[in-house]
């Protein structure tokens, strides 16, 4: 009897072990009979999150996270959480989570890479509700980087399309960066010539025409300008620039803001078809929320994030100038008809780029 109550006993610790296993260490619970007849439950606290998301974003999450996982442990006692990173260009992180990656959350710069992974029902379709400020806690917008002293005068982007002007950009066809920068170029043209196409699309051609290198994302963008020293001029995202300039080459570069420019929106999500799977919904949830916490906000002003709590913001006008800005889709559609007509195969950046990016 007592070997067959054994018996019972490792089959049963067995089947916890693989169900816990399968839940991908997750906070599960199981159940054990023991052999004198009494019940153990077996719990497993350790919580494993992945955040994917675009490359620039590290050195806001690098911080962010530790402060969550204090956060979640405050609220949490008995459970240990730890977040994993994965960094790439925002449409390629995209892809990879719409090809298997086991994302928990994501959070791109833009809300078509998230559009893209509802498709797929991956995520919620009314994933822009579950945060607030339609789930975007912060923004950006696109400015330029150039030498110290400024030695080209570039002070707008008409001074991008003059000859003998060098450009480094992320590659538009896979780079969140890349695609707000051609953007804001290309709304800056038409806000100058009165909504004309013509004139607007001969301007973006000369100013594609002095394009020296199409990086695969931001941050290689940012490298190849300051560490390889290619190029008269970054277009980058404002958080990008102000953190080389003042941080990593400082001394060396200087921003410069245009007169008018794209505002780029940070969109989360939660990847429900896996978190489900998981266990992990709920945690996965948490940290996204706590992106709109007052720590959190003060962390991204202080990385030259624009925070969406006004207050926030405006504490922090000395180094988040209040600058002229539009929205991609107030000017130019949905981010469907944003990417049909401008970045599919053949599209309009295509038609117009003279030194096309692979894409």
């Amino acid at each position: 009897m007592a070997n067959a109550l054994k018996s019972n006993l490792l089959i049963s610790l067995a089947a916890v072990s693989l169900a816990l296993t399968g839940c991908g260490n997750q906070k599960q619970q199981g159940t054990v009979t023991n052999a004198d007849g009494s019940t153990t439950t077996i719990e497993n606290k350790d919580i494993q999150l992945l955040n994917v998301s675009y490359d620039i974003s590290r050195d806001f999450y690098k911080e962010y996270n530790p402060l969550f996982v204090k956060h979640y442990k405050a609220e949490h006692p008995d459970s240990n959480i730890v977040i994993s990173q994965s960094h790439g260009g925002s449409s390629k992180q995209a892809l990879s989570v719409a090809n298997g990656l086991q994302a928990d959350v994501v959070t791109m710069n833009q809300v078509s890479d998230i559009e893209l992974l509802q498709k797929k029902g991956l995520v919620a379709n009314d994933w822009s509700k579950s945060f607030a400020n339609d789930s975007v806690p912060f923004s950006s917008t696109t400015v330029f980087l150039v030498r110290e002293g400024n030695p080209k005068q570039i002070k707008d982007w008409d001074d991008l399309a003059k000859p003998g002007v060098q450009i480094v950009i992320a590659n538009p066809k896979v780079s969140g960066s890349g695609r707000y920068s051609f953007l804001g170029a290309y709304g800056y043209g038409l806000h100058k010539f009165n909504n004309d196409e013509a004139q607007t699309q001969a301007f973006m051609k000369k100013l594609l025409g002095n394009v020296k290198v199409y990086e695969s994302g931001g941050r290689s963008a940012t490298t190849t300008f300051a560490q390889r020293n290619m190029g008269d001029v970054l277009i980058t995202f404002e958080n990008e620039a102000n953190l080389t300039a003042n941080k990593f080459d400082k001394g060396q570069v200087q921003i410069v803001y245009p007169s008018y420019t794209i505002e780029s929106e940070t969109p989360v999500a939660v990847v429900n078809k896996v978190t489900d799977k998981k266990g992990t919904t709920q945690a996965s949830t948490e940290y996204l929320k706590y992106l709109w916490s007052d720590e959190a906000q003060k962390l991204a002003a202080t990385l030259y994030f624009r925070p969406s709590n006004e207050t926030i913001l405006a504490a922090n006008s000395n180094k988040l100038p209040a600058i002229e800005t539009f929205r991609a889709n107030d000017v130019f559609g949905s981010w469907d008809d944003i990417m049909t007509k401008f970045f599919k195969e053949g599209g309009v950046f295509d038609q117009l780029s003279l030194n096309k990016a692979n894409s």
